[in-house]
């Protein structure tokens, strides 16, 4: 019966605790042990002060509460899981991680809205879309970690689905955005609870008759060269990587691979790649988030550059071809600023090349 209890009050804390990143349009909720909760608002970290200190065994409880049986036993045996979590009572969503630190929990959540926004919504580049008419190719989001990277496939993905009938697989690590299909036929599979790994669902999606595969995240050499291969064969490849830029996204992705087969890859990407958007969310002057971005386009320049070494071109290609539609990052921070957006001082904290930019300026 105390167990009973306990679990009754700690589902209310959770309960609570989602009603107020549904009140505050917060973007994360973090739960450690041996602090307050917190929440992230607009990019700021604020305590919820009037909630007491987290124990370990509140985290260990709250965890619980958000994971099946299996995950519980494979966080007792790794120590640390990805995780997706829908709190019934406040209809939200959240994709979870949970890890040890000094011995007790520690859990981050991050809020995946309900509804999948439009690039317009998002104040994305409608060109974008561009890439979704294709019908083979791969495309990458890449960017640091919490920077709306699936937030803005999961609009290019809702855009097919919307426009045109196609079979759409999805492998995620864990599942974030929930699609209702519309036009399409769309199979979402979780990595460790519908598929092996990453690489695993890839090459059973070669054998499902799929149109369109978002893969989550690009992990290993081995998802890598699946992804390619079925950009390669006539499929529309949409994925993400943690870089800066389209530049440092290429050599990452060579680079991954043992250097006997890096050759080939070049060749491979030089022929399949469709573009590479890299985005970031930064403050703005009246409040809140908005995106400054980079898009490279993989015309034959670009694709000669990947498959003969000269990488380090590919930046001034982006500065030179907007009339190609290619946006480079600071002409996209020079935007913000002449539209009163964002401050000078903010744009240089972000730009990867503030000489450039104070030369726009």
């Amino acid at each position: 019966m105390a167990t009973s209890a306990n679990t009754q009050q700690h589902q209310k804390v959770l309960n609570e605790l989602a009603h107020v990143v549904v009140e505050e349009g917060a973007s994360d909720l973090h739960l450690n042990a041996f602090y307050k909760p917190m929440i992230r608002v607009s990019g700021s970290l604020l305590p919820l002060t009037n909630v007491p200190e987290l124990t370990h065994q509140d985290t260990a409880s709250l965890l619980a509460l958000m994971l099946t049986r299996a995950q519980r036993q494979r966080f007792d045996d790794t120590w640390e899981i990805d995780f997706s979590y829908y709190n019934d009572q406040n209809k939200v969503r959240f994709r979870g991680n949970a890890c040890i630190q000094r011995g007790a929990i520690s859990i981050a959540l991050r809020v995946i809205p309900s509804k999948i926004s439009t690039l317009e919504e998002l104040n994305l580049p409608g060109q974008l879309l561009d890439f979704t008419k294709k019908r083979q190719g791969f495309f990458l989001v890449v960017g640091p970690v919490g920077q709306g990277k699936s937030t803005t496939l999961a609009s290019l993905v809702e855009h097919i689905n919307q426009t045109r009938p196609a079979h759409i697989i999805t492998i995620e690590d864990p599942i974030e955005y929930i699609y209702t299909p519309k036009q399409c036929l769309i199979d979402q599979r979780e990595v460790r609870l519908d598929t092996e790994s990453f690489e695993a669902g890839l090459y059973s999606a070669f054998r499902q008759d799929m149109d369109v595969i978002l893969v989550g995240e690009m992990r290993g050499h081995e998802a890598i060269g699946a992804a390619v291969s079925a950009a390669e064969t006539g499929h529309l490849v949409f994925s993400t990587l943690h870089t800066n830029n389209a530049a440092q996204t290429i050599d990452r992705i060579v680079d991954s691979f043992p250097s006997f087969q890096q050759d080939q890859i070049r060749v491979q990407l030089a022929a399949s790649l469709s573009g590479i958007f890299s985005q970031r969310l930064v403050p703005r002057i009246a409040g809140g988030l908005t995106p400054t971005y980079e898009l490279l386009i993989n015309t034959r320049a670009v694709s000669n550059m990947i498959r003969e070494r000269r990488t380090h071109e590919i930046d001034t290609m982006i500065e030179t071809g907007s009339e190609e539609g290619m946006i480079s990052m600071n002409g996209s921070l020079v935007a913000l600023i002449r539209k009163g957006e964002i401050t000078v001082e903010t744009a240089m904290q972000v730009s990867l090349d503030p000489k450039g930019l104070e030369r726009l300026l």
